[in-house]
């Protein structure tokens, strides 16, 4: 018996109270940290760890935060990633979520002492950032604010058999209108409509005439489509509200995007409503926003749906930094100029070689995502490496995912901050030296 293992394993309350496993239990939770405890006890049994091994072993073991959502590093070129998270935060908003997380004045006047309007600070940047809209209202997605304008504004709505459109995970735009109880009434083909088309279908039981940007596709050849500058004064005295869910949440036109719709400018045309969403070129946390007409605006607002889905505090507080603050990492990536990128990139490669880890600078690719501007390639820089390194890259302590093409690993540094420069350099070293 003197040579059974399990002599050997020191008892869970003695690791748990070691000064580091305890500081960890009391960030962690004492169960996760239990879990680990116990995993790193069995393989001293199994004879693949030491006794004097555990407390670092569990130690190692144990993730940064409670969450298992785990930071990664996006070298993919893509920039609103929809797998990633959609938008980085901006420093500034983090800031903003932690002073939001405790308890904060997210629905009461202090000056009275009563109730208050929820969110105020973020509609009110809202609207500062769009002057054409009357009013906001924030929820949870895009996909939430339609559902919500269907079921509020209720009876037929009206929209192009060429905007029936269906977005990532087999998402369809109509069986979210239907699910709703509203009905669809579809006009034109699927690569023309006219104007006389949705006039023609307008009728007693109409309660919107709907567009929806047909974000992640282009259909070409002979098409027609009618913009809202063109619906909007054929609608005019019908009674009838245009609503345009332009998708990507641009606030007002961006000169690398031209053909992408915005916010200012759509309303501005005469949409009676415009939608989007916050996570994506808006650069700030997922949140459907819904901007435009007062009396629309409230009617949504009282509506019972609103309240399943309406945003918390963390949300308002970080669309308001996102709104007000310096520029988020989303439009910084979209404006970085190439020779900035390849000088980065020069850096990187070039710490890695003295590593010893055969690198190369390469022109790339970037694209916006998200289904934003599916048409409109940006001109990127990427740091190439042996196709080997994909998959430990991705499984790495810090993740780094980027992309195998023409049998390199390519980490393209558009969308990646130029802060994680140093780390994705670390990450790839400490991949090799596995290796060596």
């Amino acid at each position: 018996m003197t040579g059974d293992p399990r002599r050997s394993v020191p008892r869970t309350d003695a690791v748990l109270a070691e000064p580091p496993v305890a500081a960890a239990a009391g960030r962690l939770g004492r169960e996760l940290v239990k879990a680990a405890v116990q995993a790193a006890q069995q393989r001293v049994r199994d004879g693949d760890l030491s006794p004097d091994g555990v407390v670092p072993a569990v130690l190692a073991a144990l993730p940064g935060t409670a969450s298992s959502l785990r930071p990664v590093l996006n070298a993919t070129g893509v920039l609103v990633h929809t797998n990633l998270g959609r938008a980085p935060l901006s420093p500034a908003a983090v800031e903003a979520v932690v002073a939001a997380s405790g308890t904060t004045d997210v629905e009461l006047d202090l000056g009275t002492g009563r109730r208050g309007p929820r969110g105020e600070g973020a509609l009110s940047a809202l609207l500062e950032a769009v002057p054409a809209a009357g009013a906001a209202l924030v929820v949870n997605n895009c996909a939430a604010a339609l559902a919500l304008v269907a079921t509020a504004l209720g009876g037929e709505l009206v929209i192009a058999r060429g905007e029936l459109v269906e977005i990532g995970d087999g998402f369809r735009i109509p069986d979210l209108l239907v699910s709703t109880g509203a009905r669809l009434r579809e006009v034109g083909t699927t690569n023309r409509v006219s104007v006389a088309d949705y006039t023609d279908a307008v009728g007693p039981d109409t309660g919107a005439v709907l567009k929806v940007h047909p974000s992640n596709f282009v259909v070409r050849g002979f098409t027609r489509a009618v913009e809202v500058a063109e619906l909007a004064p054929a609608l005019a005295g019908t009674g009838v509200p245009l609503v345009a869910d332009v998708g990507s949440g641009l606030l007002r036109p961006h000169p690398l995007l031209p053909h992408e719709p915005d916010l200012q400018t759509t309303l501005a045309a005469g949409a009676d409503l415009v939608l989007c969403s916050g996570d994506k070129l808006l650069g700030g946390p997922q949140a459907g926003l819904v901007l435009g007409r007062a009396d629309l605006v409230q009617r949504l607002r009282r509506h019972p749906l609103y309240r399943a889905l309406r945003v918390d505090k963390t949300v308002l507080a970080a669309l308001e930094a996102t709104l007000r603050g310096p520029v988020p990492p989303v439009r910084q990536m979209l404006g970085a100029d190439v020779a900035g990128l390849r000088s980065r990139a020069g850096a990187v490669a070039a710490a890695l070689q003295a590593g010893g880890v055969g690198a190369a600078v390469v022109d790339s690719t970037a694209r916006v995502g998200g289904g934003g501007a599916p048409e409109f390639p940006l001109p990127s820089v990427a740091v190439a490496v042996d196709v080997r390194f994909a998959e430990p890259l991705r499984l790495a302590p810090v993740p780094v995912v980027g992309y195998v093409e023409e049998g390199r690993t390519l980490l393209d540094l558009r969308s990646l901050a130029p802060v994680d420069d140093e780390a994705l350099v670390a990450t790839v070293l400490e991949v090799s030296r596995r290796w060596t």
